[in-house]
This record gives C-alpha cells, structure tokens and sequence, in this order.
C-alpha cells in the first residue's frame, strides 16, 4: 500500500508538470504589447495643442480593458477594449476607435468630444 501510494504521487508531480509547462500558447494571447511605447505624440482641444516628436505612452491592462498614459501633460485615454486582427488589436467602442497596437508599434488616431489624441510609436 505503501508504494502504491508513492508511485500515484510521483504520477500526479509529473502530471502537475507536464500540464504546467504546455507550449502551445499562441503568442497573440499573451499581453507582448503592455508597457511603454515612445515617438510623435500629440493632443489638442479647444485651441489648446500640445506636440512632442520625444513623447512616450505607457499601455497598461486591467481585466479587459487597456489605458494609455501620456508623459507631456497629454490626458489619459482609458477603458478601451480590442478587438484581435492577426497579432495587432484594433480599438472597438464609442470614442476611441483609431487605436491599433501590437509588440512593436503604437498608432492613435482618435478624435472624440474630449479633444484629438496622436501617437505614431515604437519600442
């Protein structure tokens, strides 16, 4: 009884660890675009405009929704969702359509009733 017990231990480690080191998690399904992005940035509303070709945006993920925080006293962009194409995501919703990411490249182009957003980044 003994060993029967040690063998169905040791059968469950290496099962523990064959299903913890699976391989095959398509890339796209992890979060390679989060964190921080820098190019030509800009913002205006109202007469206000602010330009920065040394800007930064930082992308963060919070259950499904992502934010991008600007360096340069630009407002934040926040509550965005995705929709997957390939490995880029295209930003779906109200307000914020004009945002396409993935692991390499930032582009915004959204335009909404609280000003006009820019971005033409890289990392």
């Amino acid at each position: 009884m003994k060993k029967t017990v040690q063998i169905f231990s040791m059968l469950l480690i290496a099962l523990t660890v064959l299903v913890s080191c699976k391989k095959d998690t398509d890339p796209a399904d992890r979060d390679f675009f989060v964190g921080t992005y820098r190019g030509t940035v800009s913002y205006s509303k109202d007469g206000t405009q602010i330009n920065s070709t040394d800007g930064k945006v930082t992308v963060t993920k919070v259950s499904d929704t992502y934010s991008f925080f600007f360096g340069n006293n630009i407002p934040d962009i926040t509550g965005v969702k995705f929709q997957e194409s390939g490995n880029t995501y295209i930003s779906v919703g109200t307000g914020v359509i004009g945002i396409t990411i993935d692991a390499s490249t930032l582009k915004i182009g959204v335009s909404n009733s609280n000003g006009t957003w820019t971005a033409n980044c890289t990392r």
